[in-house]
């Protein structure tokens, strides 16, 4: 019904039953906004409202939780675990879709604008958008982060730990060689115009982006 609901309103949604698959979700698709179940599976959706609030990759997403705890306890704590606004079960189709629209004109109203040039690099972040040459580039989620965090820590190595920690957040059960899959993907992306040499592999160290490539 909640699907249906959001769908009618014009939103792509997306679907996960439990917090590992939501995560999979926000590493591969651009999200715009969370709507999180308290009672999830596993853990509970308060809990992972925290983690994606500690990590710079999702502490940005705005997070409306739904829960059937309609008693003033349980909303502080919801509200003070991270979420932007709190909907009590049951609600109206209208109501959660006008709440949506409220809590995306109030954060997209305070997301930094900022672009971040390198060379013939362009990114933007208020559109989310990365340019090789004034051309844009089609980079997937995780391809996009790394290259902005590479285009803003510019001239330093990172071992693939510390590359995790930046990019996928502390708390990702994900393998470091994941990074060197990922890597290789957005090389690929920068070669046609051979920006792919600013980043640089850093022999016993991991990988490091320079300003001025070779």
């Amino acid at each position: 019904m909640t699907r249906f609901a959001l769908e009618a309103a014009a939103f792509q949604v997306s679907e996960a039953a439990h917090s590992q698959q939501a995560r999979r979700l926000l590493d591969r698709e651009r999200i715009d906004l969370v709507l999180m179940d308290w009672m999830l599976p596993g853990r509970s959706g308060l809990e992972f409202t925290r983690e994606l609030k500690r990590q710079p990759t999702t502490r940005s997403i705005p997070v409306i939780m739904l829960t059937a705890h309609a008693d003033e306890p349980h909303k502080v704590e919801g509200l003070e675990g991270g979420a932007d606004d709190y909907i009590t079960k049951p609600f109206s189709p209208r109501e959660l879709v006008a709440r949506i629209h409220a809590v995306l004109r109030r954060t997209r109203g305070t997301k930094e604008e900022t672009v971040i040039v390198e060379g013939g690099l362009r990114i933007d972040q208020a559109s989310h958008q990365a340019f090789m040459d004034d051309h844009p580039i089609e980079l997937s989620p995780v391809e996009y982060r790394l290259l902005l965090f590479f285009m803003t820590h510019p001239e330093r190595a990172y071992s693939r730990a510390r590359i995790l920690d930046h990019v996928w957040g502390e708390h990702a059960h994900v393998e470091e060689r994941t990074v060197d899959v990922h890597i290789r993907r957005l090389r690929k992306q920068l070669a046609g115009a051979r920006y792919d040499r600013h980043i640089q592999t850093v022999r016993g160290v991991g990988y490091r982006f320079i300003r001025s490539a070779p």
